[in-house]
């Protein structure tokens, strides 16, 4: 089994963007949390759904095409020991790599993955930066504003918490609450605007 430690190794080996280390850290709250709600409750397969969660784009900054990414990742995970399991569920996250979403970790990963990215954005408007100012209502307004992180795709937002059997609302709740905890690490505490002032 990968530990979480080498995961991490792998991460900040090909991503120097804090930004995108940031969103590994968001999905990966937000994938624990989910295994803890659809998982077999043990601390492995937490730690599973986690790693996907963390390393599911590691590769995106160096072969962000979708020629590449997530292809040139597998390669590397394959190379290095990774489990079919966790490169299938990252591969799978990608619309366009044909690989079909039929776990309950590979629906997850692609109903946090997007979400995750515009919960953040949501957050970054806020007057204090942090994710205590977000709820669901918020992040469905700005979903509705095309012009607003514009790069986010609304679609897999709404079809990723349809293929989990869940709400949206619930489902946007549910991420929000899961990425709290970690709140300071994603810079979304509040503190970055405690700093300016």
């Amino acid at each position: 089994m990968i530990d979480r430690e080498s995961a991490w190794c792998l991460l900040t080996e090909f991503t120097q963007s804090e930004s995108l280390r940031k969103h590994a850290l968001a999905v990966e709250a937000c994938m624990r949390a989910c295994s803890r709600k659809w998982g077999n409750g043990s601390p492995e397969d937490e730690n599973l759904w986690g790693i996907v969660g963390l390393i599911h784009d590691f590769d995106y900054e160096r072969w962000p095409t979708p020629e590449e990414h997530p292809y040139k990742g597998n390669e590397i995970l394959k190379d290095r020991g990774y489990s079919d399991e966790i490169r299938r569920a990252i591969m799978s996250h990608a619309e366009y790599s044909g690989v079909t979403r039929d776990t309950p970790t590979e629906k997850a990963l692609f109903a946090c993955d997007e979400l995750a990215g515009f919960i953040t954005a949501v957050a970054l408007i806020k007057p204090g930066k942090s994710l205590a100012e977000v709820d669901t209502k918020s992040v469905r307004k700005r979903m509705k504003d095309k012009a607003f992180a514009r790069k986010v795709n609304r679609d897999d937002i709404i079809s990723g918490a349809a293929a989990l059997g869940v709400d949206l609302d619930e489902h946007i709740a549910f991420c929000i609450e899961a990425m709290k905890p970690i709140a300071k690490e994603l810079g979304l505490d509040g503190s970055a605007v405690r700093q300016t002032t």
